[in-house]
């Protein structure tokens, strides 16, 4: 029986230590730190980095951790704002990563370049995020069956 949790917490351990490292391996190579720090002018790309460090770090000893006095913490109106805090945060990242990818791709310009599209660009983009928006709210809504 001990035997058997060692090794699923060893094969849980390096699964998840591939999968992060595919992740990272994965944003650099498309760019998404050195994009948003050129878009907020940001010249402290160690700050940035030792934050995105941080975030990773407290988010996954809070997902893993099983402490009272956390719950406390994050019970009632504190934790649901933290909550919304997180979520639009992830949303945000997630949000860059999926328009750096494409922009990578070059999806935007073939898309354009098919459509004959000349202008509206930023219409576009914004009527995608509300889309993911609407959607994300209705899942969250009413659960998967509609």
């Amino acid at each position: 029986m001990l035997n058997n949790n060692i090794i699923m917490t060893l094969l849980a351990f390096f699964a998840g230590l591939g999968v992060s490292a595919g992740t990272f391996a994965f944003i650099l190579v498309i760019g998404v730190v050195p994009r948003i720090l050129q878009r907020t002018k940001m010249n402290n790309v160690i700050l940035a980095e030792n934050v995105i460090m941080s975030g990773i770090i407290v988010g996954n000893i809070i997902s893993l951790s099983e402490n009272p006095w956390l719950y406390k913490i994050a019970g009632g109106l504190t934790g649901h704002i933290f909550i919304m805090v997180y979520g639009v945060s992830t949303g945000m990242f997630v949000g860059s990563i999926a328009v750096a990818l494409a922009e990578i791709l070059h999806t935007f310009p073939i898309l354009l370049g098919r459509f004959n599209i000349t202008s509206g660009l930023k219409w576009i983009v914004f009527f995608m995020a509300m889309g993911k928006l609407a959607g994300a709210l209705f899942y969250f809504g009413f659960g998967y069956a509609t």
